[in-house]
């Protein structure tokens, strides 16, 4: 008779029952909490980077003063972009001791820095009071949140992939980016809500601030959250091999030892986070500064794709455990290459209707890869590793391709004059994201590696 393992916490159960020899049975009521920890701290994450993208321009006045708006744009998408070069060091920090002291305390710590960052941007004085010190203090910030930032995608991806059964894995890792959603919703809500009811005056001088002083109580609901989450029974099998605390794997073999993976990794990562950048928070600029959109209409129309992504999210991943992951992700790939000038010709053509078709096509594109990602990255690599590996590929691949993606599309507009560069960006990080997805292996149903199989069970007893 075949037997599952017994592997503390009290999320994994001992069933006698189960098909397959030492396989995790899990407990829903903890798999459940899990994923909305590891969801919340993402919402937070996004809330944060979703008010500074929506409300650039007045950042740009209060940091930056220029006579020229485009240059006021670049510079504080410059600060934007700061915080990703310093996210691959906070993915070699938390990465590793993730995979060292466990998931829970490392995504209890980058919570509260998260937190922190984001709090002390609305406390900074403007230009005008405090001058240059103004800028750099709000560039020492963003440096906090990118390094926090290094450790949060990868350990929320990684938390809930040990957590889920293999069989849901897809279904309740798109969760994961559904926070992701609902903080950009809270924070382009808020912002449009501020824009159509305050003065220009008054959003200049005090209400840019508001969004960013409620990420204190955000961040301290969850890490009370995260607090009370166990450790994940992957995290805790491999603990249980060793007789004390887990050996440290050196960073080298981290990199070199999972080269294949990694590259595979970074490939998916730049077409995933190249497309989100470029709609969630490069688009809204994008109808201001270079369509002269209405503010208030633009931010919106992004509001409503945004609404409809949340909508279609879970269904998306169901389909991922059911069709696979390979041909999800490609698929977004394919329409990302077929459709994006199409789409942006669309939204440049201006009417509102337009607009929102264009906007709604390139969101549901999106979706196929933020129902898929949060599940297909953490299989990329075994337990022993899974956090520090992926959190290099992950924050390099960031770094280089996504968090820039506002700063250099707006640079080659203004060196080329084209408007259509947002729809050749995007067709380039299609074609390398489509040779990714093919070298991949699929993994929807299937263990992850260096895991014993995962199935769903009944709540403990």
């Amino acid at each position: 008779m075949s037997t599952a393992s017994v592997v503390t916490p009290a999320s994994v159960l001992k069933n006698r029952s189960a098909k397959a020899p030492d396989a995790t049975v899990t407990d829903p009521a903890l798999v459940r909490r899990a994923v909305k920890a590891a969801a919340l701290g993402n919402a937070m994450e996004w809330f944060d980077f979703g008010v500074y993208s929506y409300i650039a321009v007045t950042l740009g006045k209060v940091f930056f003063p220029s006579g020229n708006p485009t240059a006021q744009l670049l510079s504080t998408f410059g600060a934007f972009a700061a915080a990703f070069l310093v996210r691959p060091l906070g993915g070699m920090v938390f990465g590793p001791l993730g995979d060292r002291v466990g998931r829970q305390k490392v995504l209890a710590l980058t919570m509260i820095m998260m937190a922190v960052g984001t709090f002390a941007i609305g406390l900074i004085p403007s230009y005008a009071t405090i001058g240059v010190g103004a800028p750099i203090l709000l560039l020492a910030a963003r440096l906090v949140q990118g390094f926090s930032t290094g450790g949060e995608y990868a350990g929320a991806s990684t938390f809930i992939a040990e957590y889920a059964p293999d069989k849901r894995r897809g279904f309740l890792g798109s969760w994961l980016e559904f926070g992701t959603l609902a903080g950009y919703i809270g924070g382009a809500g808020l912002v449009t809500l501020m824009t159509a009811l305050l003065s220009a005056d008054d959003l200049t001088s005090w209400g840019w601030r508001v969004p960013f002083l409620i990420a204190g109580p955000m961040g301290l609901i969850g890490l009370y959250l995260r607090m009370r989450l166990e450790e994940t029974p992957a995290f805790a099998a491999e603990v249980a091999k060793a007789e004390k605390d887990r050996p440290k794997v050196p960073l080298r073999e981290m990199v070199t030892g999972q080269w294949r993976a990694l590259l595979l990794c970074v490939g998916l990562v730049l077409v995933f986070n190249v497309t989100d950048y470029m709609l969630l928070s490069y688009m809204p600029s994008y109808l201001t500064s270079e369509l002269h959109y209405d503010e208030t209409h633009g931010l919106l129309v992004v509001l409503g794709v945004m609404t409809l992504m949340m909508i279609v999210q879970p269904f998306a991943g169901a389909l991922t455990d059911r069709v696979g992951r390979r041909p999800v992700i490609a698929a977004g790939c394919a329409g990302f290459l077929l459709l994006s000038v199409p789409a942006l010709l669309l939204i440049r053509e201006g009417s509102l209707l337009a607009v929102a078709l264009g906007m709604g096509a390139l969101g549901l594109l999106l979706v196929c890869f933020t129902a898929a990602m949060p599940s297909a990255l953490p299989a990329l690599f075994p337990t022993r590793v899974r956090y520090g590996s992926l959190s290099i590929g992950f924050n390099v691949s960031v770094s280089l391709f996504g968090g820039t993606t506002p700063l250099v599309v707006t640079a080659l507009i203004g060196a080329t004059g084209d408007m259509m560069m947002p729809a050749y960006y995007m067709m380039a990080a299609a074609v390398i994201g489509g040779f990714a997805v093919w070298r991949m292996a699929e993994s929807a149903g299937r263990p992850l590696p260096g895991s014993a199989p995962s199935v769903a069970g009944r709540h403990a007893e």
